[in-house]
């Protein structure tokens, strides 16, 4: 064999030159320790296996044989299937919690984990999307955490609270909560959901203590809610409990039972004064403009009515000033042009007859004006002509000589 140095060819032979009796893989070297070390240093596992039956040898009677080589092969399952008893799937709406000897150790996330089989190690997996609810004030008929139950006993030593105005009203509230940390809520209290409840209906009593009646039973809900919710949540952050607050809803919000109906009636008095006063408001709000604006429209007619007079009496004085300049420059054509006109205004605003005195036997009467018209009654007025310049007075035709007959 090429493998063969110093000797020892034949069956048992080793490869490397070394009789190996006893096996294919041959005895360590004895004297010389080796501790059961193959080849190249690494770890025998004959060597190993034979060890374990020698030991198993001392212990079972008859020396043990093919046995105690199954019971080493039923020792190694037991101790993969108690490491592979580690391996856990924490669920999409969970979060795994590790204890090492009952103490908490770390969280892990959704998915597949492992840890330290027990006893070493175990895990609790809580459900964290999970919205929980607590009622205050009443106790609900059945378990409804999502929706608004039909209370069916009141507690007033839970409901009845103290307002910023020395009322009592009877408040009924739910809390609304989930967990945000599965190992603070599961170690940092002893019982979370009662510091909930706790927390929360001493909150409600410091807000209400703050708030008047009034506000309380109407527009200031959504405050109080708020406001409830925000110091509940700095309570167990300071106590480090793993609960985050997502609602603090408002049920009920009345007087106490005994004094309901006269509050009641208050509030309608309340109601009807407040009606009262929007009716004046409304009045006021509807008169006030429409006099300021008739105000400004007599102001503005006084104005114009100003205006309109004084530019009729400077057109007054420049038509008799123009009069006057055309008098001085020629009398008698301006007095004749006064006359005329004079004459014609008077005319044009009374009744006129004319009587033809050649006419005999009739009455000689003929109604220029409308004869439907009753008498008395004046007739449209005519617009007054403009002044006429004293050159149109001087190149004017000679003007005819009165008709026979009288005017009246």
């Amino acid at each position: 064999m090429p493998w063969n140095n110093q000797g020892g060819s034949g069956p048992g032979g080793s490869p490397w030159g070394n009789p190996r009796p006893g096996g294919p893989w041959g005895q360590p070297p004895q004297g010389g320790g080796g501790g059961g070390r193959g080849p190249g240093g690494g770890p025998d596992l004959d060597e190993a296996i034979r060890q374990a039956q020698e030991v198993l040898r001392r212990f079972l009677p008859g020396g043990g044989g093919g046995m105690g080589r199954w019971l080493g092969i039923g020792a190694v399952v037991v101790l993969g299937l108690w490491a592979a008893s580690g391996i856990y799937r924490v669920q999409p709406d969970e979060q795994g919690v590790v204890m090492r000897f009952g103490a908490f150790d770390r969280t892990t996330q959704p998915g597949l984990n492992y840890h330290i089989p027990w006893p070493v190690e175990s895990v609790t997996t809580p459900r964290v999307t999970r919205i929980n609810r607590i009622d205050i004030g009443f106790r609900a008929a059945g378990d409804a955490p999502l929706t608004r139950p039909v209370p069916s006993r009141d507690v007033v030593e839970e409901s009845l609270m103290l307002t910023g105005d020395e009322n009592i009203i009877d408040i009924d509230f739910a809390v609304f909560w989930r967990i945000r940390d599965a190992g603070e809520f599961l170690f940092n209290t002893r019982n979370p959901e009662q510091t909930v409840k706790s927390g929360a209906e001493s909150v409600m009593r410091e807000v209400v203590g703050q708030t008047p009646i009034q506000p309380a039973l109407t527009e200031a809900r959504a405050e109080i809610e708020s406001r409830v919710r925000t110091g509940v949540q700095f309570i167990l952050d300071q106590y480090k409990s793993g609960v985050e607050i997502t609602q603090v809803q408002l049920l009920k919000v009345d007087p106490p039972t005994e004094v309901i109906d006269t509050f009641r009636d208050v509030q309608r008095a309340n109601a009807d004064r407040e009606r009262l006063r929007n009716e004046a408001e409304t009045y006021r709000n509807d008169i006030i403009p429409r006099a300021r604006g008739e105000g400004q429209r007599l102001i503005q007619e006084a104005e114009g009515y100003k205006e309109s007079q004084i530019a009729r009496a400077r057109g007054e004085a420049a038509r008799f000033l123009s009069v006057l300049s055309a008098y001085q420059g020629a009398k008698d054509v301006t007095i004749r042009r006064l006359y005329m006109e004079t004459m014609e205004e008077i005319l044009r605003r009374n009744p006129k007859l004319l009587v033809d005195d050649r006419l005999q036997g009739i009455v000689p009467y003929l109604p220029l004006d409308g004869a439907s018209r009753p008498a008395g009654t004046a007739g449209p007025q005519q617009p007054a002509r403009p002044p006429v310049p004293p050159s149109a007075l001087n190149n004017a035709p000679a003007q005819p000589q009165a008709s026979q007959g009288a005017s009246r």
